[in-house]
């Protein structure tokens, strides 16, 4: 498995990606004007120094799933929030915690910030378990606002980028 930067070729995966059983823990799918806007803010975000949405690739080509992390303010502290997405053919093998290792890096080489948070649903096992495996800290529970305008029940998991 390998990551590398998002681009505007991947759109079809972005619209696989936008299947209720991967969305069920985020809201929902997207609308196809949703996922449109969604696709030109992953492209974009490359280079910024904002952060940086992948792909994932596995070793045949194939791509599987998406991760990224994006600056947010988290209790008044800049810090990086970080997501991923694997479709359901390729769950259950290691790759978003494989991913989420990789884009651990980029984020820690960039040395913008110290932490990066995930926030996972407290109802979401398997994403709460990469989070635990990739090496996050679990904080507790909290309320978070995703999607926008909509509060879920989440766990606070944070990594030390500069460890």
């Amino acid at each position: 498995m390998r990551i590398r930067p998002w681009d505007q070729d991947d759109l079809e995966l972005l619209r696989r990606l936008n299947a209720p059983e991967i969305r069920h823990h985020t809201g929902g799918p997207e609308t196809d004007e949703q996922v449109l806007a969604r696709n030109e803010r992953y492209a974009r975000l490359a280079g910024t120094g904002q952060g940086g949405m992948f792909t994932v690739v596995l070793p045949d080509g194939a791509k599987a799933g998406s991760v990224g992390y994006w600056e947010r303010v988290w209790h008044d502290e800049p810090v990086y929030e970080m997501g991923w997405a694997i479709l359901p053919e390729h769950q259950g093998r290691g790759l978003a915690t494989a991913a989420v290792r990789a884009v651990v890096a980029e984020a820690a080489a960039q040395r913008r910030r110290r932490w990066a948070h995930a926030y996972p649903s407290v109802d979401n096992p398997a994403s709460n378990a990469v989070c635990r495996k990739a090496g996050f800290t679990l904080l507790g529970e909290t309320e978070f606002e995703y999607p926008p305008g909509h509060l879920m029940r989440s766990n606070d998991w944070r990594i030390d980028l500069g460890a």
